[in-house]
C-alpha cells in the first residue's frame, strides 16, 4: 500500500504542530518546515516514535528567497500528496505605524510565499489526479479593522486566491481547502505584539479544536471551513450576498445616483 506525503509550512508549533501530529496519526509521511530547528527535530522524533511514518525537516525562512526557492523546488520535483500552506504572520499596528520591514515581511509570507507554494505543487497533483492543499487563512479576511488592515488584506488574498483555485482544479480530482480560524491559542499573538491575555479568553479555541475541525471539513470536502461558526447560514448567506453584490455591478453605465440631473 502506498503512503501519502503531506508538507507542512510554519510546522515547529501551534496549529502545523498539531497538523503534523494528525496527519502522522493517519499515516502519512512527513515534510516539516520552518524556521527553528530544534523544534523541528523535537518534533520529527516525537512522530516517527509514536505513529513509525517518515519524517523530513527543512529549516527555511520563506520570507527569504533562498528559501523559498528551496521549498518550491521540493514541490516541483517531489511526490507531495498534501500541501498545508500554515506559515503565517500579522503584527498588530497602524498602518503609519508599521515598519517597512514587518510589511515586507508579513506580504512574503502571507501572500508570495503561500501562492508560490502552489502554484509549485499543482502540476505535479494534476499530473496524478490527485491531492490537496489547504490553505490556513483567518476570519479578518472579511472583517478588516483599525491595527489589522495589512494582516486582513492578507487573509482575504488567501480566501479570494483559494475560491479561484477550487474552480479551477474541480475536475482534477484535487481538494482546496480554505480554513479560517477565529481566535485561536498559539503563538501568533506573542509575535503579533499583543499578549493573548489582552483579549476575551471565551472567543478561543484551542489549535487542537482547530484542527480537528479543518480535517473534518476537509474530509467532507468543504471548500470553505469555519471551524468556530455554528450557523452554517451565516456563511451562505454571506456567499450569497457576495455573488449577487458582483452580479449587481454588471451593467454598462453608472447608476442613476452618480447623473448630474
Amino acid at each position: 500500500m502506498s503512503t501519502s506525503t503531506a508538507l507542512i509550512t510554519g510546522a515547529s508549533s501551534g496549529i502545523g504542530a498539531v497538523y503534523a501530529r494528525r496527519l502522522a496519526a493517519r499515516g502519512y509521511d512527513l515534510v516539516l518546515v520552518a524556521r527553528r530547528a530544534d523544534r523541528l527535530d523535537a518534533l520529527a522524533t516525537e512522530l516517527s516514535q509514536d505513529h513509525a511514518v517518515t519524517v523530513r525537516t527543512l529549516v527555511a525562512d520563506l520570507t527569504e528567497e533562498a528559501g523559498l526557492a528551496r521549498i518550491e523546488d521540493l514541490l516541483r520535483t517531489g511526490t507531495i500528496d498534501m500541501l498545508v500552506n500554515n506559515a503565517g504572520s500579522g503584527p498588530i499596528a497602524s498602518t503609519a505605524d508599521l515598519s517597512d520591514a514587518d510589511a515586507a515581511a508579513t506580504l512574503k509570507l502571507n501572500v508570495t510565499a503561500l501562492m508560490r507554494l502552489t502554484r509549485a505543487v499543482l502540476p505535479g497533483m494534476r499530473a496524478r489526479s490527485h491531492g490537496a492543499i489547504v490553505n490556513v487563512g483567518s476570519v479578518m479576511a472579511f472583517h478588516a479593522m483599525p491595527m489589522t488592515s495589512l494582516y486582513s488584506a492578507t487573509k482575504a488574498f488567501v480566501l479570494t486566491y483559494s475560491r479561484a483555485i477550487q474552480q479551477e482544479v474541480r475536475d482534477a480530482g484535487i481538494k482546496v481547502q480554505a480554513v479560517l480560524p477565529a481566535g485561536t491559542v498559539t503563538e501568533f499573538y506573542d509575535t503579533a505584539g499583543v499578549p493573548i491575555t489582552a483579549f476575551d479568553q471565551s472567543v478561543f479555541m484551542t489549535a487542537e479544536q482547530l484542527v480537528d475541525a479543518a480535517l473534518v471539513g476537509l474530509d467532507r470536502g468543504e471548500e470553505v471551513t469555519l471551524p468556530s461558526v455554528h450557523d452554517t447560514a451565516l456563511w451562505q448567506a454571506y456567499d450569497d450576498a457576495r455573488a449577487q453584490l458582483f452580479a449587481g455591478t454588471q451593467n454598462g453605465s453608472p447608476a442613476s445616483r452618480y447623473l448630474q440631473t
